[in-house]
């Protein structure tokens, strides 16, 4: 079982202190392959139990929006964790600015003190990747070897990057509403990966040769169809986190096995929202949630050529993880500015 380890230095810190932690910071602190290593943990644990389910709440604005994503895990020390960001899809060309910006508060889970303070885009962006890669690792065909990436922003490279350890990748289409960004994301990558990347403009196309798919835009309306999808297919939907986004036909659902992250978030906000909403679903034919394929409770992947889709709308776990593993990091190494708030 994967579990994060509690370091035992909660005492170099004072007890008065709230530790401060920018972006660069976090990403120094935090990398793929211990995210995944946290996320696949605490999928274990909330899959048997072992975790209180997490809360959202959701701001729509005219340009954008804010959600709250909350929650508790007990890592050895038991920690809350309270995330607060900011989507604002037009940020990049309106205002020069990312379209994800937040701040993630760590909190004592026994006395309520607040630990840390983090900039949130590093966790968001990992935290999420790694959480496809975990559904892929237990969903998708373990001979997998292409991949098409629809969205190539930051999601789009962290998916990517997330998914190289656990699949011998041979080939990767790179499809976005942007090409000249898809142009941009096929040539990093490629070199990064040192593997073929492809820039399409036809996600049909790309489907249709692929043992993978990522979805990660702020799309609102389907742009991927059930006519392109072939038989053994895994589907990770991450786009869709809010009532108004969609990137999948809902006759996808329909056809395939759906596996959630969290099964009220995604009735709500997610792709399951929309295939609900349509009556080819209810929440009864959803097969199972992450947690409880990871933990063993119920089968992931039957045969090489079902259809399975992965609807990921972002759970607050993942955020309580990945920021316990920062801040424990951080104290261990000294990083980050120790405030007390009440001075």
């Amino acid at each position: 079982m994967v579990v994060l380890l509690h370091m035992q230095i909660a005492t170099t810190i004072n007890s008065t202190r709230t530790l401060l932690l920018t972006g660069k910071q976090v990403s120094t602190l935090l990398n793929i392959t211990e995210c995944i290593e946290a996320v696949e943990g605490m999928f274990n644990l909330y899959g048997k139990g072992e975790a209180l389910p997490p809360g959202i709440l959701g701001i729509h604005l005219a340009n954008g929006g804010f959600h709250i994503k909350a929650g508790t895990l007990n890592l050895g020390r038991h920690y809350f964790v309270a995330k607060t960001n900011a989507n604002f899809p037009n940020n990049k060309k309106l205002h020069d600015l990312p379209t994800i910006q937040g701040v993630v508060a760590v909190f004592d889970g026994e006395n309520g003190r607040l630990l840390s303070l983090m900039d949130s885009i590093e966790i968001t962006i990992l935290r999420t990747g790694t959480a496809t890669a975990v559904a892929a690792k237990y969903l998708a065909r373990p001979e997998s070897k292409t991949v098409t990436i629809c969205g190539c922003g930051n999601q789009g490279k962290i998916s990517l990057q997330a998914l190289s350890p656990i699949f011998n990748l041979e080939k990767v289409f790179a499809f976005d509403i942007d090409n000249q960004i898809a142009l941009a994301f096929s040539k990093e990558m490629a070199q990064a990966l040192s593997i073929p990347v492809i820039a399409t403009d036809n996600i049909g196309e790309a489907a249709r040769k692929s043992d993978l798919i990522v979805t990660c835009t702020s799309s609102k309306q389907s742009f991927l169809k059930l006519a392109d999808i072939v038989q053994g297919t895994f589907i990770a939907a991450v786009g869709a986190d809010s009532e108004d986004k969609q990137e999948l036909e809902p006759e996808i659902l329909k056809a395939g096995k759906v596996v959630v992250d969290v099964i009220e978030q995604c009735a709500a906000i997610g792709e399951l929202h929309h295939a609900i909403n349509k009556g080819l679903l209810s929440r009864e034919n959803v097969h199972a949630t992450l947690g409880e394929v990871v933990a063993g409770k119920k089968p992931g992947r039957s045969s090489k050529e079902e259809i399975i889709i992965f609807d990921s709308t972002g759970m607050a776990l993942q955020d309580v993880a990945a920021a316990a593993l920062v801040y424990e990091k951080a104290l261990e190494k000294g990083i980050g500015l120790k405030l007390n708030f009440a001075d």
